[in-house]
């Protein structure tokens, strides 16, 4: 895709609506709709890279109570006819065809690859990849097995619900302030996994959610004359960060 001269993609994450609780988390949802509301006028396509809810699960006939501010927004959006793709995070995983079907909105299990002006984009939420956290990746297959989703499904939702918000708020407990601290690149799990990737093809940009700190790092093999980028977006709870493409150059930024 060739991205006009006078618009831009916009990348963002982790949003975790429902977090702490509905006071402060409708604040920030009023927030991330009056970005919305901004960038509207120049936003070619906009990518969600996951965690935009704290907890999300579709029952047959039933969605969680609630988000119907962003979710009206991101309706309002897909109808002007700007594209906005989906991709689901660690807090969101259990995504089945709500977004599809009623606003229009891809949904992406796993890292995909994109091309913009010839730049070569990786995007995806970041959980589970690289070395380590076997803990979490054992888990991640439990909750993505069908029969899993479907005997929590059979839970009625004020008990499913409950039940897993209070795992969401223990996650969030056991993560502490390790999010606030960069690791130094031979640490950041999700950078050995981009250098892993560049062995075997080039990207100009690899751009992931879930690590809740803004990052900009380039990376490169050592085999390649090409430049790489590594790119967190951070989030919206401390950071209000977020990336933009104007089809020449990425940068990350934030929201004041």
């Amino acid at each position: 895709m060739e991205v006009a001269a006078n618009k831009k993609i916009y990348f963002l994450s982790d949003f975790h609506l429902g977090a702490p609780n509905p006071e402060a988390s409708l604040v920030r949802e009023k927030k991330i709709i009056r970005f919305l509301d901004r960038i509207k006028a120049d936003a070619a396509q906009i990518f969600i890279v996951g965690d935009l809810f704290d907890f999300w699960y579709e029952y047959k006939k039933v969605v969680p109570k609630g988000y119907v501010r962003i979710l009206g927004k991101l309706a309002e959006l897909t109808d002007a006819g700007i594209p906005i793709h989906f991709f689901v995070g660690n807090h969101d995983m259990w995504m089945r065809d709500y977004f599809q079907k009623e606003l229009n909105i891809p949904v992406y299990f796993e890292p995909a690859e994109f091309t913009f002006n010839q730049k070569i984009f990786l995007i995806g939420h970041g959980d589970g990849l690289g070395p380590g956290d076997h803990g979490y990746k054992f888990i991640k297959k439990i909750f993505r097995n069908k029969i899993a989703q479907w005997m929590f499904g059979a839970l009625p939702p004020s008990l499913g619900m409950g039940i897993a918000h209070y795992f969401s708020r223990k996650s969030r407990a056991q993560t502490g302030s390790t999010d606030e601290h960069f690791l130094g690149e031979e640490n950041e799990w999700l950078i050995i996994y981009c250098k892993e990737l560049l062995k075997t093809k080039d990207y100009d940009f690899m751009v992931f959610g879930h690590r809740h700190l803004p990052l900009d790092i380039k990376i490169n093999d050592p085999g390649s004359a090409m430049e790489s980028r590594y790119i967190n977006l951070g989030d919206w709870i401390k950071y209000f960060s977020y990336a933009v493409f104007d089809g020449n150059n990425l940068t990350l930024t934030h929201e004041e």
